[in-house]
């Protein structure tokens, strides 16, 4: 099996200046994702794998070239998919395409990790990845349980007032169906799909279910600044979320 690994980041942002170039828990926000492939391929020698980083920043090209963890091959991100309005689905596929024909190769699986989520656990990657092989579905996302539910605890504006997101008669969540939130930490994709031209979601879809961190959205420097918070905890009390940070080597 031979796996491509992406990480994708934008120039700028909007909400938190520079986002995807800065630090961490005092280590670059990049880094971490770098950090978790590197651990993953430690525990599985037998897979075959690039890793590239697709980017129309510079600087961050560079700090990723400089990683002293995994080699990474370095995309410089066209202009017309750096725009706000390019959904990350057609990024991915502009590496998939670009690292088969500068490589020579084809791969089994994509594998793309959200720089923007460094609280994730190397058996994480290796659920995903084996739910992939093992399905072979067009997508496999990670998520979490949702903390409400729209069978039972969501509203939506209507004509007069407020109404379930979905009727229904359920009168307690435990006899809703189980919801999930997609976590945009980690995403498995057959090459056929991504060359598909369809979206994410649009076709055969398998999850893993993540440890719920309460990530955040980051949108704002309060969110940077609470998930900051929330991964010093994780880093202190669980040993799987500190190996990933300990592990890094800038």
């Amino acid at each position: 099996m031979k796996i491509l690994f992406t990480i994708c980041g934008r120039a700028g942002s909007k909400g938190i200046l520079n986002k995807n170039i800065r630090d961490f828990v005092g280590k670059p926000l990049a880094y971490y994702s770098i950090s978790a492939i590197d651990l993953y391929l430690k525990a599985n020698p037998d897979i075959e794998y690039d890793i590239a980083i697709s980017s129309d920043s510079e600087v961050l090209l560079d700090m990723m070239d400089k990683n002293q963890m995994r080699r990474v091959e370095l995309i410089n991100r066209d202009a017309s998919l750096a725009g706000d309005t390019v959904g990350k689905i057609d990024v991915i596929s502009n590496c998939l395409d670009l690292m088969e024909s500068r490589n020579s190769t084809v791969y089994d699986i994509v594998v793309d990790l959200d720089i923007t989520s460094p609280l994730r656990r190397v058996r994480d990657i290796e659920a995903l990845i084996a739910k992939q092989a093992e399905k072979q579905a067009d997508v496999t996302v990670s998520v979490v349980p949702a903390r409400r539910n729209p069978y039972f605890n969501q509203l939506k504006k209507l004509d007069k007032g407020v109404g379930k997101v979905i009727e229904s008669e359920y009168t307690a969540r435990q006899q809703a169906p189980d919801i999930y939130d997609m976590n945009a930490s980690l995403y498995a994709y057959s090459p056929r799909h991504l060359r598909s031209g369809r979206k994410v979601l649009d076709g055969y879809c398998e999850m893993i279910e993540m440890m719920d961190t309460g990530v955040l959205d980051l949108d704002h420097e309060n969110d940077f600044e609470m998930m900051e918070v929330i991964g010093r905890y994780l880093f202190e009390t669980y040993k799987e979320f500190a190996e990933i940070r300990d592990n890094i080597k800038a």
